[in-house]
């Protein structure tokens, strides 16, 4: 089934089947190796917020793959990026998408985009706008490398639970808020919500009062698993979630109720340090595994205890970031 000259801006774009084909190179890549593609594919990796597993496994994939990849940072070292049409440019960008994109894509073969939201509408910010301009002017496949979905931590996530649990249809994924001091973007939420219900799996969300993730999200949720025979629940019964659980996602995101206005939603956040992920919780599931995409605020996410356990996939996880992105850059640009 091929895959070449796709865009990878979420998983919702592709079948199961087609993400199935993505983990079966990335397990193939794993245990028997890979060979340089003969396009010796060159990215623009534009990373307009920090990384640290993105970055280096993007890079390395490319050179993996005998490419090359570029790194920018749009107002660091290169210029600042204006996304919306028709407007005067005498504010903080010096350039256009549409200019910027378009001449990427003379260079490269794809172009890659870490872009978070501002963080001050969500209206305007669940529009994806800089990643939709970059895609509409680029010319070349274009990559998300998070911005209000983390398709590529969902490779990796996938083929995590795919290694561990062998058959990930009909098990219990667990997907539970945290508390964090600060307020955060909801992409590993939204994804991982996508994945285990692409996966065939039955999601549970345990979140406080008020944590719901975007209905746009959740509805794809539902969709996945009408589709795939599984099933979404959304509580926060701590002790019902936990129960019978397989997989424990944990992550923690801000409350779209006061987004952008962090400093009022921490009276709200504050009573809920008790999500924390620990062993009285992780003993009420059926002896689950447990992950997060880190970076991870331990003993405030997770405690030690339970992140050094022998199922915690954490390292895993991470490690499992090059080879889903390797395989999907295999099948995009091979």
């Amino acid at each position: 089934m091929p895959l070449k000259g796709r865009n990878f801006l979420s998983t919702q774009d592709f079948t199961r089947k087609e993400i199935e084909q993505i983990l079966a190179t990335a397990a193939k890549q794993k245990k028997s190796g890979w060979k340089p593609l003969k396009s010796k594919p060159k990215l623009a990796l534009l990373f307009f917020n920090p990384s640290l597993r993105t970055r280096s496994s993007f890079e390395l994939a490319a050179w993996q793959l005998g490419g090359h990849a570029v790194t920018l940072q749009p107002g660091k070292d290169a210029w600042a990026m204006e996304w919306r049409e028709g407007i005067p440019m005498d504010g903080e960008a010096e350039e256009h998408v549409k200019d910027a994109a378009r001449v990427l894509g003379r260079f490269f073969d794809a172009v890659c985009v870490r872009c978070f939201p501002k963080f001050q509408d969500w209206t305007v910010d669940k529009q994806d706008s800089m990643l939709r301009a970059i895609e509409r002017y680029a010319g070349v496949p274009v990559i998300n490398m998070e911005t209000i979905v983390h398709p590529c931590q969902e490779l990796a996530l996938a083929l995590t639970m795919k290694e561990k649990l062998k058959k990930t249809d009909g098990k219990k994924f667990l997907l539970t808020w945290t508390f964090h001091p600060k307020g955060l973007n909801t992409a590993v939420a939204n994804s991982a919500a996508l994945i285990s219900t692409k996966m065939g799996m039955n999601l549970t969300v345990l979140r406080p009062p008020g944590y719901d993730l975007d209905p746009m999200f959740m509805d794809q949720a539902r969709e996945n698993a009408k589709a795939q025979g599984g099933s979404v629940t959304v509580t926060d019964d701590i002790d019902a979630a936990y129960k019978g659980a397989d997989f424990v996602y944990c992550k923690s995101w801000g409350n779209l109720n006061y987004f952008g206005r962090w400093e009022e939603e921490k009276k709200v956040r504050e009573p809920y340090r008790h999500f924390i992920v620990d062993a009285p919780k992780m003993a009420k599931t059926n002896d689950a595994y447990v992950s997060h995409c880190l970076p991870m605020r331990r003993n405030v996410k997770m405690t030690d205890e339970v992140a050094d356990s022998p199922r915690s996939c954490l390292i895993d996880e991470a490690g499992n970031r090059i080879h889903g992105q390797r395989a999907m850059l295999t099948e995009i640009l091979g």
